[in-house]
């Protein structure tokens, strides 16, 4: 008898060895992320440098992508584990995998600023019968614009023309050329602009008007999304990463010199471009009930806007991660 006890007591903690070493294993990943080159980007970097330093919590393979068309095939395949990307992208992505991506975290802030070549234009009103040239249609910043236009009295498709082009460089490309017109520029693009084209100026704050609405949204531009199965199977390793992320957004922030540094090896932008650029790309981390309230509140005003700018509908709660 004492035998048998003794050979079930030894299956037993064999068993939880072996669950233990399952678990182990399976929390033991590489997480695979992909950035896109702008601000959305910007407050990983010192994340990614944490991870070249053998300093992270997580092992992470970190990618740079130009647009988020390169970056959506891979995370729905699942090629990446956790992508920076648009806001209403991530809404759309949830809508048309039923539900197989979640948002993590908001991490920008508005990005957009209306600019011109002279100071003709000082409010939305002083838009009337312009053109604009801009980037992003069919996303954000088209609709933010289409929004603010709307707020403010101007029907955004009598009232202006909008002439859009695939990338913001474009726009910069346009605006040297011409040496005159109004565009809206994303951050860090506002100062390439200008290190060409001295007399620019920003005419409109973007994310100000937004805030002047009191609308009871915040004006986003950027989320951490991941593939909802990828957090179900490694959830210590997503609160890993969350935790790391935050402290990256911080030192970012904290530290705009040093960051540049990181900006420009990791090849997002040159460093100084974005050493200028960084106080003003509104890089941030909210995450929780507080993530879920601010993301409600913007997409249901692009809904209201245009239903496919979060493609179709507005998500089911399972949308948000930790709300």
């Amino acid at each position: 008898m004492k035998k048998v006890i003794a050979l079930l007591l030894a299956v037993g903690l064999s068993m939880a060895i072996i669950a233990g070493c399952s678990e182990k294993q399976k929390e033991d990943v590489t997480i695979r992320v992909a950035g896109l080159k702008g601000p959305t980007s910007m407050g990983m970097v010192g994340l990614m440098d944490a991870s070249d330093k053998g300093t992270s919590k997580n092992k992470y393979e970190f990618s740079i992508h130009g647009t988020a068309d390169e970056v959506t095939p891979k995370l729905i395949n699942g090629e990446l584990d956790v992508a920076a990307i648009p806001a209403n992208l991530a809404s759309v992505l949830f809508n048309n995998t039923e539900g197989k991506i979640q948002v993590l975290a908001v991490n920008t802030l508005g990005v957009n600023y209306i600019v011109d070549m002279g100071d003709d234009v000082n409010t939305f009103a002083d838009l009337k019968g312009k053109t604009i040239f801009a980037s992003g249609k069919g996303s954000s910043p088209e609709y933010a614009l289409r929004y603010l236009l709307t707020q403010n009295g101007i029907d955004p498709d009598n009232d202006v023309t909008i002439e859009f082009k695939s990338e913001a460089s474009e726009v910069v490309a346009l605006m040297a050329e011409n040496q005159s017109g109004i565009a809206m520029l994303p951050q860090p693009y506002v100062f390439v602009a200008k290190a060409t084209l001295p007399e620019l100026r920003v005419a409109i704050d973007m994310n100000q008007e937004w805030a002047n609405l009191d609308n009871g949204s915040l004006m986003i531009t950027g989320v951490v999304v991941a593939r909802a199965d990828f957090v179900k199977e490694n959830p210590d390793a997503v609160k890993a990463f969350l935790e790391e992320y935050k402290t990256s957004t911080e030192y970012v922030n904290a530290n705009p010199a040093d960051a540049a540094v990181l900006i420009e090896k990791y090849d997002i932008f040159k460093a100084a471009i974005a050493e200028k650029a960084i106080p003003f790309c509104n890089i941030t981390y909210i995450a929780g009930g507080e993530m879920k309230a601010a993301m409600e509140g913007y997409l249901n005003v692009l809904y209201n806007e245009n239903p496919k700018a979060v493609g179709g509908k507005l998500p089911e709660s399972g949308f948000y991660y930790g709300a």
